[in-house]
């Protein structure tokens, strides 16, 4: 059981985390037609803007009320409604969420008294899908952000069901913000391969993906559409994955009776195990052949790495949820966790595979794999530069990615997933012994030349020729 530890420095000198707006920002990203709107500064929409287009190299919507000193301190609601009606006239999203940032949190504007407002005064917006987020960012996290606005979008938008049966062939899925694109599409094909019909909320593998549209438009290029959203509680099961998933899995059963499942794992041998044999249960169908030979790959991978991975000490930050994930599949290939750090409170920690976790930042990373010798280092991309000080092999990880191409199709869920990244792993450690640490014919003794003398007796005996 680790001990979870909160750091006590005054500020954060290298920051892990990314803050609660982008985390609620990101969510809706992952939705059809969508535009997320900060209300906040103009800086603190385009400094999240910037970290969404760097990592996925794609053009992400994004607005903001542009606040200004004086509206800050007598109130936003004018920048509020002028945001509102310029959006649904000039850019025609579906929806429109909003998340609140640390000024006018700190001020402590109703946005939800707002909104009503807005309603009133402009009777076209009556009926207009605005989902509004309290996400501050002078507390919490990413992840908080995320998963305080997917339990808002199951709230706001998921209708009661008018009747109780329910279509056995549809589940619901909650994913959590570590997740990729990449990763939310292997799972739409695993669970359809059990003849299910999945529903992601949200659904970035659908709109940060990578494609490119037949036609430019201003809002979201894909993801789950409203009227999807809506139905939602005909389904039979909703799958939750990630501890941060929870709170929004509880919010729909609330509101619609649909029993969940959480997944907090789905990076290793047995947590697929579970989730395979879940699938299965719920369907009525056997495992497909497809993947007891994927499950075969990843045991004989973990077998032929474990050689490499196994008593190597490695250093580890990012969210909790993706740090207890990849961290528990790299402690059951005989790593040591030497360092965990992260950036928020969460229930998975005190499960860690390590004697503690710092809810720290980059700094604090750095210094405890110095003193720890730790031989592997695995952060998002700022993390970099404490890497390469301390001439270790580093791996990318988490959000942002923005010095790597393919940042949104990487893939660590599943078999195939999970065997993935173990190759990864060992072939980074494999590289780093071959360029540092292997003999080479440069560096080779040669017996006859390189041995110094030994003496015996006061008389020096040299080699023999």
């Amino acid at each position: 059981m680790a001990k979870v530890i909160i750091g006590k420095k005054a500020c954060a000198v290298n920051p892990l985390k990314m803050s609660q707006p982008i985390g609620g920002s990101f969510a809706f990203l992952g939705l059809r037609g969508a535009m997320p709107l900060l209300h906040g500064s103009q800086g603190c929409t385009s400094f999240g803007l910037t970290l969404f287009v760097r990592h996925f190299k794609e053009a992400v919507p994004m607005q903001t009320t542009a606040m200004s000193e004086v509206a800050t301190v007598l109130g936003g609601y004018e920048n509020v409604e002028q945001a509102i009606l310029n959006i649904h006239k000039r850019q025609k999203p579906e929806i429109i969420g909003i998340c609140s940032t640390g000024v006018t949190e700190t001020k402590g504007d109703d946005v939800d008294g707002y909104i009503r407002l807005i309603r009133e005064k402009h009777p076209e917006l009556a009926n207009y899908p605005l989902v509004y987020v309290s996400t501050p960012d002078f507390k919490d996290a990413f992840q908080d952000g995320w998963d305080k606005t997917v339990a808002k979008m199951v709230e706001v938008l998921v209708d009661k069901p008018t009747s109780t049966r329910r279509d056995p062939a549809r589940v619901n899925v909650l994913p959590g913000c570590h997740l990729t694109p990449g990763d939310i599409e292997e799972l739409r094909t695993i669970i359809e391969d059990f003849g299910l019909e999945p529903s992601f909320l949200p659904d970035i593998g659908g709109s940060l993906d990578g494609h490119i549209p037949d036609e430019f438009t201003p809002t979201t290029i894909g993801g789950i559409g409203l009227e999807e959203i809506a139905v939602m509680g005909s389904a039979s099961w909703t799958i939750a994955i990630g501890a941060q998933m929870k709170r929004a899995a509880e919010a729909m059963q609330a509101r619609t009776g649909v029993p969940y499942r959480l997944f907090e794992r789905l990076c290793g041998l047995l947590p697929n195990d579970e989730f395979m044999t879940f699938l299965s249960e719920i369907s009525g169908r056997p495992v497909p052949a497809k993947y007891r030979r994927q499950r075969g790959q990843l045991a004989d991978a973990m077998l032929d790495a474990h050689f490499h991975i196994g008593g190597r000490k490695l250093a580890i930050g990012a969210e909790p949820d993706l740090l207890f994930d990849v961290a528990s599949m790299l402690h059951d290939m005989g790593a040591e966790i030497a360092v965990a750090i992260t950036t928020t409170q969460s229930p998975v920690l005190e499960r860690m595979p390590c004697e503690e976790v710092l809810i720290g930042d980059l700094e604090d990373l750095e210094n405890l794999a110095k003193d720890r010798y730790c031989g592997l280092m695995m952060t998002h991309s700022h993390g970099r530069q404490a890497a390469a000080r301390l001439k270790i092999p580093f791996y990318r990880i988490g959000f942002p990615m923005f010095d790597r191409l393919g940042a949104g199709h990487l893939l660590t869920v599943g078999y195939r997933g999970t065997r993935d990244l173990i190759f990864a792993l060992a072939n980074l450690i494999i590289a780093d012994r071959e360029d540092n640490h292997q003999p080479t014919p440069d560096t080779w003794l040669d017996p006859w030349k390189d041995t110094p003398p030994v003496s015996l007796d006061s008389a020096v005996v040299a080699p023999l020729h």
